[in-house]
């Protein structure tokens, strides 16, 4: 067994004795709403989450992304948007060992998302609003969280909260590590999830080198930034706006993408506006 994160296991038991606290004061006041088993399994669920491995995470993500498809309408292969995914994505095929598998959710939101078990979901919505280059722009900047396991963390996170609100909230001590209701929480807790200056940069980058290394044009990057600003200010985006939004500026994040291409000196595809 790998030694455990003295951190997180510190913070772990510090969020444990909070709980069991919690739990003593409730039981002096003579409140009755509270389960205190709930409040304990809850509590250890928060330890487990702290100290989980990088194969528990995969196997939770997996579990939250056979949830996930479940709940959404998924594009068969057949499907015009699904076939179109495919040719745009052809030969981005692992990462960092991982196999990439990509779908689309059929919807008129626009978002996309990647998680660490290799998933890749694009919606519909998005693929409807951007060109083939710009929806490869999209899913190399969250590709990029991936690999600097950003999205890892941030399900890691989630993980976390949605254990320490069971513990608080359910009135059954026979809620499962990852129940229906923890599922739904964590797809909310992922979406709404933000990430550094340094983890956007980072993104950005590795999706830049990504793109390049697998054959496929980095300008899309800069491509794809600039149609979710303007889209943006259009207010035509959901989550995926804010996402972009946040620092480093998005005109920032252009600039720096088209400095890369010129320095490396790849040229922009056709149909690119920018200099």
């Amino acid at each position: 067994m790998k030694l455990l994160n003295k951190i997180s296991v510190r913070r772990a038991f510090r969020t444990l004795f909070l709980a069991t606290a919690m739990g003593s004061t409730v039981a002096l006041s003579g409140c009755s709403s509270l389960n205190m088993d709930s409040l304990m399994s809850g509590a250890s669920k928060a330890i487990e989450a702290a100290t989980i491995s990088d194969g528990q995470i995969q196997n939770y993500v997996h579990e939250y992304i056979v949830y996930s498809d479940k709940q959404n309408k998924v594009a068969p292969p057949s499907n015009q948007y699904a076939q179109r995914l495919a040719r745009l994505t052809n030969g981005l095929n692992s990462i960092d060992g991982v196999p990439l598998n990509f779908k689309v959710y059929l919807t008129n939101d626009v978002n996309a998302f990647a998680c660490a078990d290799g998933s890749v979901r694009v919606y519909s919505g998005l693929m409807d609003r951007m060109t083939d280059d710009e929806v490869l722009g999209v899913i190399g900047h969250e590709i990029g969280h991936v690999a600097h396991k950003d999205t890892k963390n941030a399900f890691k996170q989630a993980l976390i909260n949605s254990a320490i609100l069971d513990g608080i909230a359910s009135t059954s001590s026979q809620a499962a590590a990852l129940s229906q209701s923890q599922l739904a929480q964590l797809g909310s807790s992922l979406v709404s999830a933000k990430y550094s200056r340094s983890q956007e940069s980072n993104a950005d980058d590795y999706g830049y080198d990504f793109l390049k290394a697998n054959g496929k044009n980095p300008w899309s990057m800069a491509m794809a930034f600039s149609k979710l600003e303007s889209m943006e200010a259009g207010a035509q985006t959901n989550g995926m706006a804010q996402m972009f939004s946040s620092h480093p500026s998005t005109p920032d994040r252009i600039q720096h993408i088209i400095d890369r291409c010129h320095k490396d000196k790849i040229a922009p595809p056709a149909g690119c506006n920018l200099k």
